[in-house]
């Protein structure tokens, strides 16, 4: 992996990019819709295998 990124131009290699305040969203604002998509994606996980189990039972 490291000799291939040996031989790649700089150009090509992605850089960081920076936050812009006038055109990015915040950070934080990013984070907090990162854990509302866990939550919510845990949520539909706990109520698939809920379905799951009641459907065994019954």
């Amino acid at each position: 992996m490291a000799e291939v990124q040996k031989r790649l131009p700089d150009s090509t290699l992605k850089r960081r990019q920076r936050f812009h305040p006038k055109r990015d969203v915040r950070p934080a604002v990013l984070a907090k819709a990162n854990r509302l998509v866990v939550r919510v994606a845990a949520f539909i996980g706990v109520a698939f295998l809920a379905i799951i189990i009641l459907q065994a039972v019954f």
